[in-house]
């Protein structure tokens, strides 16, 4: 299956999903035009991925803002994820937030809250 490269730009987050070594990553500003349209290939992929997923599964988001409209297809992918979890096969979340941002480390909490996923809160200096 290929992997999905894309650059981020001033709306999208860059995203890098490798089948290979089961890491998927988000990174950067999540405030699309369309955010249905900008995630499905993503949670698409996810689907196909589901299927034949490695022996784990790292995600690791590091995404300075999103929109409501982000949250809500993020959290459709962590679902999708949070699926293969349940089939045995551990999948992980990093999140990423910068210090002092209480409001992406409130957003990882409550995804955390809502999912079977383990999550990993991660401080850093800048994303």
């Amino acid at each position: 299956m290929e992997n999905i490269l894309r650059e981020g730009s001033a709306k999208t987050p860059s995203v890098s999903f490798d089948s290979q070594s089961g890491i998927l990553e988000l990174k950067g500003r999540s405030i699309p035009e369309n955010s249905l349209e900008f995630y499905k290939p993503l949670n698409d992929w996810i689907d196909l991925y589901g299927q034949t997923p490695c022996d784990q599964t790292i995600v690791d988001i590091k995404l300075e803002y999103f929109n409501t409209s982000s949250s809500k297809c993020i959290l459709d992918l962590f679902k999708k994820l949070e699926r293969i979890n349940l089939k045995g096969i551990p999948v992980s979340v990093n999140w990423y937030f910068e210090q002092d941002d209480e409001d992406m480390e409130e957003a990882g909490e409550d995804y955390q809250a809502i999912l079977k996923l383990p999550f990993k809160m991660i401080e850093v200096d800048e994303i």
